[in-house]
C-alpha cells in the first residue's frame, strides 16, 4: 500500500486574495468610486471587492456595484485580471490581491457612495488622463477597454 502523502504546509495569509471590480460604461463615460479604504485609499478606482466562499466572481461583481455605488448592473464576462501588492512601509509584502475585471452592463440607479466608498461618479474617458485625479495603478487602461468592449456589446 502507497504511503500518505505528506500533509500541505500552511497557506500564507499574505494571498493571493481573489477579488473582483465591476467595469460600468455608459454613454462614453465609466464608474469609478474614492477608495475608503486600503489598499489605495482616497485614490479612484472601479467598485470592488473580495470574493466571498462559493461566490461567483459575476455575482461578486453587481454584489460590490451595488453595495459601492447603488448602481445596479448585469455581468457580462471577465476581460482583465491586475495583481496589486499591498507592502508595508519597509516595502515588505502585507497582502496580495488578484482584481479579475468585469465588464457590466448598467440596469439602473445613480451613482451614491456606500459601503467602502468615500465617493462614487461616472467620468469621461479623457477625464482620466489628467494629472489632477488621483487613480489608482492601471484604472485609465482598464477604463478604456471596458469602454470598447461596452461599445461593441450594443
Amino acid at each position: 500500500m502507497a504511503e500518505p502523502a505528506p500533509p500541505l504546509p500552511p497557506r500564507d495569509p499574505r494571498g493571493p486574495i481573489a477579488a473582483t471590480i465591476a467595469a460600468v460604461a455608459r454613454d462614453g463615460r465609466v464608474l469609478l468610486v474614492r477608495r475608503a479604504h486600503p489598499p489605495d485609499a482616497g485614490r479612484w478606482a472601479f467598485p470592488g471587492g473580495k470574493i466571498e466562499p462559493g461566490e461567483t466572481v459575476h455575482a461578486a461583481a453587481v454584489r460590490e456595484l451595488h453595495e459601492e455605488t447603488g448602481v445596479r448592473g448585469e455581468a457580462l464576462h471577465v476581460f482583465d485580471a491586475r495583481d496589486v501588492y499591498e507592502r508595508d512601509e519597509h516595502g515588505a509584502l502585507r497582502r496580495h490581491y488578484i482584481l479579475i475585471a468585469v465588464l457590466c452592463r448598467w440596469t439602473g440607479g445613480e451613482p451614491v457612495a456606500g459601503d467602502d466608498a468615500l465617493e462614487a461618479r461616472w467620468f469621461a474617458l479623457d477625464e482620466l488622463e489628467s494629472q489632477q485625479l488621483a487613480l489608482s495603478f492601471g484604472v485609465a487602461e482598464v477604463a478604456r477597454q471596458a469602454a470598447r468592449l461596452a461599445g461593441a456589446q450594443v
